[in-house]
């Protein structure tokens, strides 16, 4: 299988069906998507809604308490190009 131009092994398939899976779980509760890059800052993150928007959020925490920031909204042809790189378009 071929993901964003790169050949990919059958267990890295077996992991992005599963990504998949999770995925649409999420969705189909009404769940955001959480995407980690090693290409984001630490403590940057994707996440990406129902609707098909991704933010660009900053992850903070104080103590044992999480909170997130939504830097930007990304691009429709932004969000794109995340979903092809993490093999989800």
């Amino acid at each position: 299988m071929i993901v964003d131009g790169l050949e990919i092994t059958a267990t890295e398939e077996k992991y992005l069906d599963t990504i998949k899976e999770l995925r649409l779980k999420n969705f189909s509760k009404n769940l955001p998507f959480l995407m980690l890059s090693d290409k984001l800052p630490g403590g940057q993150v994707y996440r990406e809604f129902v609707d098909g928007r991704i933010e660009l959020q900053e992850v903070v925490t104080i103590g044992s308490t999480y909170s997130s920031n939504v830097l930007r909204v990304l691009t429709d042809a932004e969000a794109d190009k995340v979903r092809r790189e993490h093999g989800l378009f």
